[in-house]
C-alpha cells in the first residue's frame, strides 16, 4: 500500500504519531524525496497486490497502477458463536445513563445498577484508531465497553475515561475468543486498509458499529451486519449505538460472511496468483 504518511494527509500522521518537536518541523520538508523514492520504487514493481478495493484504489491514484485484491488471512477457527449468550436490555431503556455507583429507591438504600452486556474495541492504542471518539461517546452514554489492546495512547485514554469504560491490556487468543463472542457489538472508528479485527468480530458472529471509512463498507452489509456512521465523532457514535438492537442481527449469517477470509482461501488465491502471473512471465520471455 502507498505511505499513508508520504501520501495521504503528512501534517496529520506526524502529529499522530510521537515524535519530537524537531522532528515533526522537518518531516514535510523530507516527505517530498519520500515520495519521489517511493513513486520511482513502485515503477520497478511488475505486478501489485492490495489487500482491500479500498488500498487498490490508493495505489491506482498514486501509482497509476492496477492491483489485484487478495484479502489477508484470518484465523476464523480461532473464533466461535457463543451459544449462551443472552440479549441485554435495548440501549434506550430508561435504566441506561450517565455511570453511577447505584440508584436509590422510596426507601433510600442503594442498590447496584443493572449492567447491560459490554461493547467492545480491540486494537493497538494509538492516535489514528480513534478509541478517543469511542471513549467520549461512552462517558455519555453510560454504558459498559471493555478496550483489549496496549500502546503509546494508553495512559492519555485511561485519563479520559469514566468508570464504565475497562482497560484490559493484552489478553490469552482464548481470552479474546471469549470477548469477542460475547460482547454486544464491535466498536469500530477508524479508518484501515483491512481491519482483522473487524473480521474477527465477524467470525465471531458479532455485528460491528463502524465508521464508513477504509475498507469495512466492502464487507459489512448495513442492517444485517451492522450499523455504518458517516464522521468520526463522539456524536455520530452516540447515534449508532442509540440505534443499535441486538436482536436485528442473525449471529450465523454474519460469522457465514467472514469465512472468505480463511487461511486455507488465502493460501489457494495467492498461490493461483503467483501460478498464473509465473506463466505469463514464462511466455513474455520466450517472446522476446
Amino acid at each position: 500500500t502507498p505511505m499513508r504518511y508520504a501520501w495521504d494527509d503528512c501534517q496529520k500522521y506526524t502529529q499522530d504519531f510521537n515524535f519530537p518537536e524537531v522532528i515533526k518541523r522537518f518531516i514535510p520538508f523530507a516527505m517530498n524525496y519520500i515520495r519521489l523514492w517511493d513513486r520511482v520504487s513502485a515503477d520497478r514493481v511488475d505486478r501489485f497486490i492490495a489487500n482491500s478495493d479500498f488500498v487498490a484504489k490508493r495505489i491506482k491514484k498514486y501509482y497509476q497502477k492496477d492491483a489485484e485484491v487478495i484479502h489477508p488471512p484470518v484465523a476464523t477457527g480461532n473464533f466461535y458463536i457463543s451459544e449462551s449468550r443472552k440479549d441485554p436490555p435495548r440501549v434506550d431503556s430508561p435504566r441506561f445513563g450517565p455511570p453511577r455507583l447505584g440508584e436509590a429507591g422510596e426507601t433510600g438504600v442503594t442498590s447496584p445498577r443493572v449492567e447491560a452486556g459490554y461493547f467492545l474495541m480491540v486494537g493497538r492504542l494509538i492516535a489514528y484508531k480513534r478509541h478517543d471518539i469511542a471513549i467520549s461517546a461512552f462517558n455519555k452514554l453510560g454504558l459498559p465497553l471493555k478496550i483489549i489492546g496496549r500502546g503509546p495512547e494508553m495512559k492519555r485514554l485511561q485519563k479520559m475515561a469514566g468508570p464504565n469504560i475497562e482497560f484490559l491490556g493484552r489478553v490469552s487468543d482464548n481470552e479474546l475468543a471469549k470477548y469477542y463472542a460475547e460482547c454486544r457489538a464491535f466498536i469500530f472508528p477508524q479508518e484501515e486498509d483491512f481491519g482483522i479485527v473487524a473480521i474477527e468480530a465477524m467470525a465471531s458472529g458479532r455485528p460491528i458499529i463502524a465508521f464508513r471509512g477504509g475498507d469495512i463498507p466492502e464487507h459489512m452489509e448495513e442492517g444485517k451486519m451492522g450499523i455504518f456512521f458517516d464522521n468520526q465523532t463522539a456524536e455520530d457514535i452516540i447515534e449508532a449505538v442509540k440505534k443499535f438492537r441486538d436482536s436485528d442481527y442473525n449471529p450465523h449469517y454474519i460469522r457465514s460472511k467472514s469465512l472468505q477470509f480463511d487461511r486455507e482461501i488465502f493460501k489457494s488465491k495467492i498461490k493461483s496468483y503467483l501460478e498464473r502471473e509465473l506463466e505469463k512471465h514464462k511466455l513474455s520471455l520466450t517472446k522476446r
